[in-house]
Parts: C-alpha cells; sequence; structure tokens
C-alpha cells in the first residue's frame, strides 16, 4: 500500500452531502410528531444493531432471538434505512406485526453503521430508538471484509490492490445513496478501510443521537466474556435477565483465511487506520 493512499484515506461518507435536518430546537417536538406517527402506523424498532460488519452482529441476532421478551425479524438485515429506504413505513412494520405486546422490537443490520444516509434517516423515524454498535479491531475487520466479499463472489482482486483500490472505487458514493434506495456497489462491498473507520461513522450518530442512546461493545469482549457483556446489551435495553445458551454460536464466522495474510500487511494496515485507535481509545476507552 502507498503512501499517498494512506495519506489521502477518506471516509465514503460526506458531510457536505446531506438530506435536509431539523433544528436542534425543533427536534422535540419532531420526536412527539414521530411517536405519534409510530403508534399509528404499527410495531417500529425499539433497538437496532448498526453494525460493524464481521463483528459479531449474526452472533447477537441469534442470542437477542432467543429471548422471550424480544422480538427480530426472523430475516436479519433488513436494510430499511439504506438499500430499502424507498419502502413505505408500513412495509417495515410488517416485519414486527407478529411481536407481542410485552416484546421490545429490534432489527440488526450492520450497513447502517456506514451508510451516510443512515443516521438521519433512522432519527427521523425513530428518534428515542436505542443503538448497539459491535466493533471488532479495526484490521482484523477490514481483513475479514476483504475474505468475505471474495468468498462471496464480490471482489476478484488480491488483497494488497483492494485495499490501494479502496479510495478510487468509492468515489461519488456519497451522492448516489443520499437517494432514497441508491445502490452504489463498491460501497457495500469493496469499502474494507473505510467500514474501519469507526471514529468517523460514530461521530455521525453523535450529530442525531444523544450518547446515551448508543451502546459501543468491544466484539472481542463478546465472545471472551460473553455473559458479562450480554448482561451490559439486556440492561442497556431494560430486558430482564435471560441465561445463554450452552453453547454459544458463533455465526457466519470465516474460513481461516486470516491466519495466511502477511504480517507486514498487517502492520501498514495498522498504520493507515492509527486515528480510529486512538480515538477509539482517548473518547470511548476501548483498545486493541
Amino acid at each position: 500500500m502507498t503512501s499517498e493512499v494512506r495519506s489521502k484515506f477518506l471516509p465514503a461518507s460526506s458531510t457536505s452531502v446531506r438530506e435536509t435536518v431539523f433544528a436542534p430546537s425543533s427536534r422535540s417536538l419532531w420526536q412527539m410528531l414521530t411517536s405519534r406517527l409510530i403508534r399509528s402506523s404499527g410495531r417500529l424498532p425499539d433497538f437496532l444493531c448498526l453494525g460493524s460488519q464481521k463483528s459479531g452482529t449474526s452472533t447477537l441476532h441469534e442470542l437477542l432471538s432467543g429471548h422471550p421478551d424480544v422480538y427480530l425479524p426472523a430475516r436479519k438485515e433488513l436494510q430499511y434505512f439504506t438499500l430499502q429506504s424507498n419502502r413505505d413505513t408500513h412495509w417495515y412494520s410488517a416485519h414486527f406485526r407478529m411481536a407481542k405486546s410485552n416484546q421490545s422490537c429490534g432489527e440488526i443490520t450492520p450497513y447502517y453503521l456506514f451508510h451516510p444516509a443512515a443516521p438521519q434517516r433512522i432519527h427521523k423515524l425513530l428518534p428515542n430508538v436505542k443503538l448497539i454498535v459491535l466493533l471488532r479491531d479495526p484490521v482484523e475487520r477490514a481483513l475479514s471484509g476483504y475474505f468475505h466479499s471474495v468468498r462471496h463472489g464480490f471482489e476478484s482482486l488480491v488483497i494488497e490492490d483492494a485495499f490501494d483500490h479502496e479510495i478510487e472505487r468509492l468515489a461519488g458514493s456519497a451522492e448516489i445513496l443520499f437517494h432514497p434506495g441508491g445502490r452504489h456497489e463498491s460501497h457495500q462491498h469493496h469499502s474494507y478501510l473505510s467500514r474501519s473507520r469507526y471514529e468517523l461513522q460514530i461521530g455521525e450518530y453523535y450529530q442525531f443521537f444523544d450518547r446515551s442512546q448508543m451502546l459501543l461493545i468491544r466484539s472481542e469482549d463478546f465472545f471472551q466474556d460473553t455473559k458479562s457483556v450480554w448482561n451490559r446489551i439486556l440492561d442497556f435495553l431494560g430486558l430482564p435477565s435471560c441465561p445463554l445458551p450452552r453453547n454459544v454460536p458463533c455465526a457466519n464466522h470465516g474460513a481461516g483465511e486470516l491466519a495466511s495474510v502477511d504480517p507486514g500487511l498487517r502492520q501498514r494496515l495498522r498504520s493507515t487506520l492509527d486515528a480510529t485507535y486512538r480515538t477509539l481509545m482517548s473518547d470511548h476507552g476501548i483498545q486493541w
């Protein structure tokens, strides 16, 4: 990876491309009106898991699905605030119509964290929603994302070339994605380093949501100390205690490709993502 690519590395989203937003002073009125809309249009999520991709969201989906006081659609990744944003609220609400009145509704779509239009779209419909974010070591997440795209037939470039060409592949994506239902193949499938810039993505959400509405979890803690993290999640969501299954699933894991990665490449990626590591430690106390 060239020094030029490292120095010019930028997020795929752009704060200059925005849908119209409400002034902060108008948010309380907007939240009241939105709450009335939600009550009239059926159930909508009480919580969302935003991502990140390849960080344990499939495992979290399985665990939450087993909680008697939680309702998740059988289908993970509804993409309502991203790829399906041209659909109406009733389409979204229909996915929760089978929820019992005492159940907390939620859904998990890892693309929400990275998609530039998702924070505002979510806030517009669900201003009081609780947000869970699983964060994996940025370098390991980027590498895992690459191998995920290879396995699913989205990537033909060798690993070094894929990282070196990421910026040009994602060029112009934000403008497309702010259109309802807009899609950009490379933004979704070739955004390896960009998706690992957690500090930028979390910063976008903080422009719309109070910090108390977001729970940031280190993925490594989720898998290594699952019981403790599970209790944190239940407490955050206001849910009663529920025992974990005897064998916690490790869903949608890779095929062991990470073991073959050159240590030198890992070192270069760590340097590229240095700002992410430093900011997550200084602002959130999360360290890898």
